[in-house]
């Protein structure tokens, strides 16, 4: 059993999807133990009790040291016994200590095609706006390991969404999420579980799943 704690600091629509896709059978052997909100009534919280998951808030501002908050959040999730972080909508940044802890086993959902439109301070609706600023045909998602810096580690998925005409920052993000994030992120979980993703500097290879594979999870 895959044991995942999520990270949050919204209204967790990417941690539903993965609740969503654990409850239909299509992660077997995954669970989330706890999730972590970076800022308290978020809804995201309510949805881990919903489901009856421990959840906490753990906030950087209460903590004088990035040394500190990222001790308060290893404790955390080693109590729970954490093997995969996902961080999703998961707005504060994670530091050495953390990432050395669960190297290559901290992944990350961005919604646009990094290198573009990512990095410090692209976040919610922002790389949307600029998408569209930019004047894009096609945007998406990424699903990366994370290291110590905004959006910068090895890539895992990717997934190109078409910008219409007409959209506005909030139509884009809400199909971004629909056809890419959503499908995205539980997939990246599946291939981890699995144990088909290697990484080799930047590159992440996805191994071809085993006769075994398949038979053991249906």
């Amino acid at each position: 059993m895959l044991n995942i704690g999520v990270m949050v600091s919204g209204g967790g629509t990417n941690l539903q999807a993965i609740l969503d896709q654990i409850e239909s059978g299509k992660l077997p052997g995954c669970r989330v133990v706890t999730v972590i909100s970076s800022r308290p009534g978020v809804y995201a919280l309510e949805r881990a009790k919903k489901h009856h998951i421990p959840c906490c808030v753990i906030s950087r501002k209460d903590f004088e040291t990035q040394e500190a908050y990222d001790e308060a959040v290893l404790n955390h999730l080693k109590h729970h016994d954490v093997q995969l972080v996902v961080l999703a909508g998961f707005l504060s940044l994670l530091g050495e200590r953390v990432i050395t802890a669960y190297r290559n086993a901290v992944i990350n959902v961005h919604p646009s095609l990094i290198p573009a439109f990512c990095g410090k301070g692209f976040y919610g609706l922002i790389p949307h706006k600029k998408a569209l600023e930019y004047g894009v045909r096609v945007t998406g998602a990424t699903v990366h390991f994370v290291d110590c810096e905004y959006d910068s580690g090895p890539i895992i998925l990717q997934k190109a969404v078409e910008v219409m005409a007409d959209d506005t920052p909030e139509s884009l993000q809400r199909r971004v999420m629909e056809q890419a994030e959503w499908i995205l992120l539980p997939e990246a979980i599946r291939l981890f579980a699995q144990g088909r993703l290697k990484v080799e500097g930047r590159r992440v290879t996805i191994l071809n799943e085993t006769p075994e594979r398949k038979e053991v999870n249906g």
